[in-house]
């Protein structure tokens, strides 16, 4: 995989969480239209929704969970509260608290300003380089 594209409402808002929240830098682009941000070995992009799923040739109507959820490693239970009380303090949609899960590690969730759920989570079984790649 080499870019997760997600479909926003509003271009602005959504960059402005994005960059305030996760505090990401966007890629230098002549287009106005899409957003990049260089991510660990991936880009993420975010791009009108009306106009990615025209792109697709599908309805941009939808509700509802889609099955999808991105997530954001950190590397201690300490660090993923730390980022849920930055969290609370930027008014982000908190979905669920972090707490400990079924499958041996810690996490939560949270929304993007279209509902795009991100796991913030600490996985016990996972090393992370220097840069937070997954090793």
């Amino acid at each position: 995989m080499t870019m997760i594209a997600l479909g926003v409402l509003n271009l602005d808002v959504s960059s402005k969480f994005y960059e305030n929240v996760f505090g990401w830098t966007r890629i230098k682009s002549e287009n106005e239209v899409i957003i990049f941000y260089q991510l660990n070995g991936i880009i993420l992009s975010i791009y009108p929704r009306e106009k990615l799923a025209g792109d697709a040739m599908i309805s941009s109507e939808g509700i509802g969970f889609k099955g999808v959820t991105c997530a954001f490693n950190a590397r201690t239970e300490a660090d993923v509260d730390e980022l849920f009380t930055e969290f609370k303090s930027k008014n982000v949609q908190i979905i669920k608290m972090p707490e400990k899960v079924f499958w041996g590690g810690y996490s939560g969730y949270i929304a993007d300003p279209d509902g795009h759920l991100w796991e913030i989570a600490f996985n016990p079984f996972w090393k992370l380089d220097q840069s937070g790649n997954l090793v």
